[in-house]
């Protein structure tokens, strides 16, 4: 016998439930016990009994955890079967977060795709019946790219500069301030964004409801979202570099521009990025500081304008089939514009990531 052998009897006799046995499960054993608790579940599907309240689908999984669980403590013994346990509590946690998601994009892609066209793309709602077929997302396209555009001209100088204090300067009382009301801006609903500059900005300073306003109230949701990713990219840029620099007499300023920023500009686009995506889809805010147009205005200081949240919010409470399908197209083309930000966040991070030498 040899000395292991010798040694693992010693401290995990046969009668301990933690014990190694030697022996694996067949690679087929999680596909074998998913298949038994799908089983199941369709049989109470089918037969329509009810166990304990549960849903099919429910008792499909859990099923599925008992017999791989039991399977793999009467094979493996307690640990190797507390490890595959966790495991498939991974997976399905994973899965859970992931369907609904897959769900949503495969509905809107199979929706929307049918209703994009030239025509559809190429014209505004302008002397067209809300209730009726035709029309188009034109208006609305560009209202969401000025309303952005504004937002993110106004989020990302404030969000980097902040970021860079509070990442290179910040300490003490101050920075601990900013920091805190950063936290709460990150978590501030954002209708209150759009109460405020309506309350602000239109009531009280008597601007009219524009793409401005609306640009402003998208501002107040990108500016903590700005401010913390930088800064998390900051903080990872490595403390050598910043005092090789500085012990080589370099000002700080330059430290931060040539260095500092340049190592970490790539997370900081993704970052930013990122911000405007989450922004892009905002209605609320819209319906307070810009409300609803059915024509192109390309001027964002007067009048109200139309995006494609608000589009797609007028056209769903119309009612009719031709007015939903004109959503589900506009919920296309916002995907589309957030999908195409994303992937140049990506690229643009790509492109001004360091380069290894």
């Amino acid at each position: 016998m040899s000395v292991t052998t010798d040694v693992h009897k010693r401290i995990a006799p046969e009668n301990d439930p933690d014990r190694l046995t030697g022996k694996v499960l067949p690679r087929w054993a999680p596909a074998a016990s998913l298949a038994l608790g799908l089983a199941v579940g369709v049989l109470v599907l089918l037969t329509g009994v009810t166990i304990i309240g549960l849903t099919w689908w429910v008792v499909a999984l859990l099923v599925y955890l008992i017999v791989y669980a039991g399977w793999t403590f009467a094979v493996e013994g307690r640990r190797h079967a507390s490890d595959r346990i966790a495991t498939a509590l991974i997976y399905l946690t994973a899965a859970a977060a992931i369907i609904p998601l897959a769900w949503i994009l495969i509905t809107v892609v199979a929706k929307g795709v049918s209703v994009i066209n030239l025509e559809f793309l190429t014209s505004t709602m302008r002397n067209v019946n809300p209730r009726a077929e035709g029309g188009g997302v034109l208006h609305a396209i560009l209202g969401t790219l000025t309303q952005v555009g504004i937002a993110t001209l106004i989020s990302v100088p404030i969000g980097i500069l902040t970021a860079i204090y509070l990442s290179e300067y910040g300490r003490g009382r101050l920075a601990r301030s900013i920091n805190f009301f950063v936290d709460v801006m990150t978590g501030i609903p954002s209708i209150i964004a759009g109460m405020f500059i309506f309350t602000f900005w239109i009531l009280t300073l008597g601007f009219p409801q524009s793409g401005l306003a609306a640009g402003l109230a998208l501002s107040i949701l990108m500016i903590p979202v700005v401010i913390k990713s930088a800064e998390e990219m900051l903080k990872i840029v490595p403390n050598e570099l910043r005092e090789g620099a500085l012990a080589l007499g370099v000002p700080k300023y330059k430290v931060i521009i040539k260095i500092v920023i340049p190592t970490a500009i790539s997370g900081i686009i993704t970052g930013v990025m990122l911000a405007v995506a989450r922004v892009t889809g905002e209605t609320a805010p819209l319906l307070l500081t810009t409300f609803l147009a059915q024509d192109i205005n390309l001027n964002a200081f007067s009048g109200s304008q139309a995006s494609l949240p608000t589009f797609i919010w007028d056209q769903i409470a119309r009612g009719t089939q031709a007015s939903l399908d004109r959503a589900w197209g506009g919920a296309f083309a916002l995907i589309f514009i957030v999908l195409v930000f994303y992937s140049g966040a990506r690229i643009l991070a790509a492109i001004y990531a360091p380069k290894e030498r």
